[in-house]
């Protein structure tokens, strides 16, 4: 059953009252700035270090259409865990576990996501890939290839290398995968 909504007639479903909205900051008010992408804020709070920092998270991992006062229910999975993602952004020594990132994303959003990968590694930190998608297996600096089969039929590793080593040598269903891309 859809959900039945009103309007709030005392704020105007503005969610601020009266007093709230009065106070600006550079002429605009709190729902004003709420409204904004996190590109449109990332200007507009120009020379507030910590604020751009995270705003530029936000563009880098490639949300920067998402409105600063969006709620985390209205986005997808991937939106969520890009935002998690962007939190972690400049940070370095960590080790990141990743169970299949790519899932559900177009092509262009999984060349974004492996790019900011590439970027936490140049950072010194471990990244760790559980990933299906070829694109992303053969970019892997190394691989630890599972099986023979999935499911009960797998849980051996069957082959470690880089994807080039794995494409050239290896007898495995994930090397036969890689062999034709």
């Amino acid at each position: 059953m859809d959900p039945v909504t009103t309007t709030c007639e005392a704020c105007g479903g503005s969610r601020y009252s009266n007093e709230a909205l009065s106070y600006l900051y550079k002429g605009k008010n709190i729902v004003e700035i709420l409204d904004m992408s996190a590109e449109e804020a990332e200007g507009f709070f120009s020379g507030r270090p910590k604020i751009c920092r995270a705003l530029h998270a936000m563009v880098e991992v490639g949300l920067p259409y998402l409105s600063l006062g969006q709620p985390l229910s209205t986005l997808s999975g991937g939106e969520r865990q890009w935002v998690k993602l962007a939190k972690y952004l400049g940070q370095k020594g960590n080790i990141y576990v990743l169970d299949e990132p790519t899932t559900g994303l177009h092509a262009s959003d999984v060349k974004t996501i492996m790019k900011l990968l590439d970027g936490f590694v140049e950072q010194g930190n471990t990244v760790v890939v559980i990933e299906h998608n070829m694109d992303v297996v053969k970019l892997a600096d190394y691989v630890i290839d599972m099986g023979p089969d999935g499911g009960t039929m797998g849980g051996e590793v069957v082959f470690t290398g880089t994807p080039q080593e794995l494409a050239e040598y290896g007898q495995t269903i994930t090397a036969d995968y890689l062999r034709k891309c």
